[in-house]
């Protein structure tokens, strides 16, 4: 597959129809394969955390997810052709799960949340198969018996909701110790949105690419995480002015 390099992070040029093909294909290979829905905040995050950067850039699928990329992409000259977000992802990967008979386990989040998205995705998707659902821990500590509940669950696919960098490192860490599991994907708040706790922006919010300016209004609390976005796009200029300046 195509790819590009945003601040040293890999991202997949892949559209929605893309990576649920390339989603089918690891679920027929062996071995765990990690998803990543990089938005600009894990660009930023991955600047000063380098076990962050390595475990993206090791995943086997980084979908671009958040118009800021897209935006550096075409700054940079080479633009991507489609934003394809975590919860929309999570519905499309269910659909198909549903069709396929795999099994999806859901971890993280708080107490009950899991089961209440569980029950939403169940909604949508009659046929879907839940594996399990478990808040749990991104501690350490915990790791050993989390792995071995969800390879006694026969799941298939893993969602994690511990938020980034967590549940990606978390992902990463523990691959070798969940042999049934072929697919692996963080999905932060997507628990929350899926079980009514945190509503998700109108449809055409979303289209315009103003779904961050949406949460930020209901939930001013985030505005530390959103000032992400300008910094990541400061960064992206830097970065430019400086490759141009080697050139010459």
């Amino acid at each position: 597959m195509n790819a590009i390099t945003i601040l040293d992070v890999r991202i997949d040029d892949v559209t929605y129809a893309d990576a649920l093909a390339h989603i089918e294909i690891f679920l027929r290979e062996p071995g765990l394969h990690h998803v990543a829905t990089v938005n600009p905040e894990f660009v930023v995050m991955a600047q000063t955390r380098p076990e962050f950067r390595r475990a993206l850039n090791a995943a086997a699928l980084n979908t671009p997810d958040g118009v800021g990329l897209l935006w550096a992409a075409r700054r940079l000259g080479t633009p991507l052709r489609e934003r394809v977000t975590g919860q929309e992802l999570v519905d499309r990967i269910c659909a198909r799960a549903a069709e396929r008979g795999a099994r999806v386990f859901l971890l993280g989040a708080r107490e009950g949340v899991a089961a209440r998205a569980a029950a939403a995705l169940k909604m949508k998707q009659p046929h879907l198969e839940i594996a399990g659902c478990y808040a749990g821990s991104p501690a350490m500590a915990e790791e050993a018996d989390i792995c071995a509940r969800i390879t006694a669950s026969g799941a298939h696919i893993l969602f994690v909701a511990y938020g980034p960098p967590k549940q990606e490192l978390w992902i990463a860490r523990n691959a070798p110790r969940l042999p049934n599991v072929a697919v692996a994907m963080g999905v932060g708040g997507t628990f929350d949105t899926l079980a009514g706790i945190a509503p998700r922006a109108p449809r055409w919010v979303r289209d315009a690419g103003f779904e961050w300016t949406y949460r930020l209004l209901r939930e001013p609390w985030r505005i530390k995480r959103q000032m992400s976005i300008p910094y990541f796009m400061w960064l992206v200029v830097r970065r430019q002015a400086v490759n141009q300046s080697v050139r010459q």
